[in-house]
């Protein structure tokens, strides 16, 4: 089998550099949406068996979009749901050094079981996310799929997929519309790609 990770196309939240959680249900940008119909061209001659979703706008308009040129529905999956940033929900990045400094430490420095004020843990977001992979997984056997989802799911995916811990996740960064790629062959995933944008810089 293989997944398609997908991460959503930008939005005006990406452009202020601001924390887009579980809870901020912001649509894409102009560029957003032109992010979207690349990848759409990109994936259109792949033989894709099904297309899943996160259910927040930015990334469901995202999955449409590629939808549409395969002619099948969306299915949407609540717990493909972006990391609940809780107390961090909208604030500007470049604020949290200043207000959340000893968070950021231990957050930075820890394995994943630090729980975002008032949101989740990398390890609750990876436990709840990896249950839907497997579903996914065990109902699609050799197919591709298309999985369109978030920053923070992408990354905790491809750690359990590949048995590595949470704490690698500050060593990698994917951008808006970035693609991933893992393949399932008997059981042992393969990282076969990681947060591609050479369709957003073709033409």
């Amino acid at each position: 089998m293989r997944l398609i990770l997908i991460r959503h196309g930008e939005t005006q939240w990406n452009q202020q550099r601001r924390i887009q959680g579980g809870g901020s249900d912001i649509g894409l940008s102009q560029v957003g949406r032109k992010q979207a119909k690349s990848l759409a061209l990109l994936l259109k001659e792949m033989e894709v068996g099904a297309i899943y979703s996160s259910p927040l706008k930015r990334a469901l308009d995202t999955a449409r979009v590629i939808a549409d040129s395969h002619q099948l529905a969306v299915q949407v999956e609540s717990d493909l749901r972006e990391i609940e940033a809780g107390e961090l929900e909208g604030m500007a990045i470049d604020d949290l050094g200043t207000n959340f400094s000893q968070f950021l430490v231990q957050w930075r420095q820890g394995e994943g079981l630090e729980r975002l004020p008032g949101g989740e843990s990398l390890a609750d977001l990876g436990n709840r996310v990896w249950s839907a992979i497997q579903h996914i997984i065990g109902k699609h056997g050799q197919e591709v799929v298309v999985v369109v989802s978030h920053y923070f799911v992408i990354l905790t995916t491809i750690c359990r997929a590949l048995g590595l811990p949470l704490s690698h996740i500050e060593r990698v960064r994917i951008q808006v519309g970035s693609m991933s790629i893992l393949d399932f062959r008997d059981k042992s995933p393969c990282l076969v790609s990681l947060g591609d944008t050479c369709h957003l810089r073709e033409g």
